[in-house]
């Protein structure tokens, strides 16, 4: 398995991104539905991470800078075919690595509370994350659930 920074032009990432804003919005309503398409993902304070085999797409994650000592962790998706086979561990570990490089004591992230995230909450569990208050300009909501690392 590769990371390979960038590949928001990939077809196949925009796929995984449009699906997983499709589901993400399926279960959340709209105004709690905080995942980003690949058009946004391009800003300059979010970098933009995949998770290859080969010419294979498993996954991808972002990072944005919040604060000089503040990361967000952004669009986590493993792709559909290459779920529980550790893709999501390995794209978190990246993510968490490099914010630990660029210097940030912690790190937070906003995930869903319907059973759809129930994988991807008990992975940010075991990485260490525990609730944390709500950050970034999200609204608090019973659809949101916030965690940070301290780092």
């Amino acid at each position: 398995m590769e990371m390979r920074e960038g590949g928001l032009d990939d077809p196949r990432v925009v796929a995984l991104i449009a699906h997983h804003l499709a589901e993400a919005r399926g279960t959340t309503p709209a105004d709690n539905a905080h995942a980003m398409g690949a058009e946004a993902l391009r800003r300059p304070d979010i970098s933009f991470w995949a998770l290859w085999e080969g010419e294979m797409l498993l996954g991808i994650g972002a990072l944005r800078q919040l604060a000089p000592d503040h990361g967000e962790i952004k669009s986590m998706r493993t792709a559909p075919g290459h779920l529980r086979r550790g893709v999501g561990r390995a794209i978190l570990h990246h993510l968490v690595s490099l914010a630990r490089t660029r210097g940030y004591s912690r790190i937070s992230l906003e995930t869903g509370t319907a059973p759809m995230f129930d994988a991807a909450n008990r992975m940010y569990e075991a990485a260490g994350f525990v609730d944390g208050p709500v950050f970034g300009g999200y609204p608090e909501s019973p659809h949101n659930r916030f965690m940070t690392l301290a780092l």
